[in-house]
């Protein structure tokens, strides 16, 4: 069977980190949706998503195949019953398809050619920004069981500071120095490679992903995930980080959501509680407008290579687009597009070549290779962006 990943309407409202990827490569807990589906199924998966992303994330279409919703997260039941969809049905959930079984002949007509099975199991998924740091807790607590299970976790250093050492896994040479880990509330996953620099203090639930780092001295609380290659200090709580990103310096990071390639300057600050106690509205490309989130906390949401300056001070419910470069002194506004340059004072439009010019950079740094396809990409964000006043 020929397995496919799906971009539903939805993906608007997890704009802007569905810019530069489909849904399914959100990472949410450990892992990304795409990976969680990979393990349940055993399987490689391609994606159906918008025209300009394909490219990059190619659609395989065989005589055979199930289309599975990428923002929703596999357990063993749903598994099961997507496995049992005969061609011509699908699976839901309320008003939500989780899956479809098509020949190749009706791939194309998707739900206009299935009969509905509604299922009772009940499953993760996200539909909007918050979702991911809401509910990223619990996908950690999931993955860490995924990866986890009838495997032995390396010894934990003697000179750590360990509270329900059995709640604590850590991959092959992954290095931890002299720092507490407090796994009461929740596991902690220590990636492959991973460092955990001396004097640092860790709850769960957390991850640390493959070849990421954790600052001298930081304070990690529970809820948050470091995604691969990236470098955090500081103080952070509650906050998906999804790779290739770096926060390397002091300063508090709260509710928040980076996406990849971006750098925050030392002692960046996010709010994420409004002195009024109020509930946080946030920026929806979908709606071209503030929404309700029914959040009390909520921080930052900055879309891939964005980045922003020593000191920058971001107000509750802030979001970022992509290839943004934020600096200046006081608070910046709440919602600042893709391709910006500059601050409180003013913005300007971010020249696209310039903005692949440090791409390719950053690449260069990790020893990656930014290629045309990337390049191509980021320009096809340009376009799609610079044409929307508001995007």
């Amino acid at each position: 069977m020929n397995y496919v990943l799906f971009d539903e309407s939805r993906r608007k409202n997890l704009l802007p980190l569905t810019f530069t990827r489909p849904v399914a490569d959100i990472r949410f807990g450990i892992l990304t949706i795409r990976q969680k589906w990979e393990n349940f199924l055993n399987v490689k998966t391609s994606t159906l998503t918008d025209n300009y992303l394909a490219e990059k994330f190619p659609l395989i279409q065989e005589q055979e195949n199930i289309i599975i919703n990428g923002a929703v997260c596999p357990n063993d039941k749903l598994v099961a019953e997507i496995k049992q969809l005969e061609p011509g049905f699908a699976l839901i959930k309320g008003d939500t398809i989780i899956a479809m079984c098509l020949n190749e002949h009706d791939f194309k007509k998707q739900s206009n050619a299935v009969q509905e099975v509604e299922t009772d199991v009940d499953c993760l998924q996200i539909v909007n920004t918050w979702d991911i740091y809401v509910h990223n807790a619990t996908a950690i607590i999931d993955d860490f069981k995924l990866l986890t299970a009838g495997r032995k976790s390396a010894s934990i250093p003697s000179h750590c500071l360990a509270f329900s050492p059995e709640n604590i896994f850590i991959e092959d040479g992954a290095e931890i120095l002299a720092s507490t880990l407090n796994a009461n509330d929740g596991p902690i996953y220590i990636g492959k490679n991973a460092v955990v620099m001396e004097g640092c203090n860790l709850r769960g639930p957390l991850a640390l992903c493959e070849s990421a780092t954790i600052k001298m001295g930081a304070k990690i609380y529970g809820g948050t995930t470091i995604g691969p290659h990236s470098k955090v200090g500081g103080e952070v709580n509650s906050s998906v980080i999804f790779g290739y990103s770096n926060k390397a310096h002091d300063g508090f990071m709260g509710h928040s959501v980076i996406g990849e390639w971006c750098n925050l300057g030392a002692d960046t600050n996010t709010s994420n509680l409004k002195n009024t106690y109020d509930t946080v509205k946030l920026w929806n490309y979908a709606d071209e407008t503030f929404i309700e989130t029914n959040q009390q906390f909520c921080g930052l949401i900055m879309g891939d290579h964005s980045k922003c300056g020593i000191n920058t001070m971001f107000n509750t419910g802030t979001v970022v687009g992509v290839s943004s470069n934020i600096f200046g002194s006081g608070y910046q506004r709440n919602f600042i597009s893709s391709f910006k340059w500059g601050g409180v004072s003013g913005l300007q439009t971010f020249n696209p070549q310039k903005a692949i010019d440090i791409a390719r950079n950053m690449y260069k740094r990790r020893g990656l290779e930014f290629d045309e396809v990337e390049e191509r990409l980021i320009l096809s964000i340009y376009e799609l962006t610079h044409n929307y006043r508001r995007m």
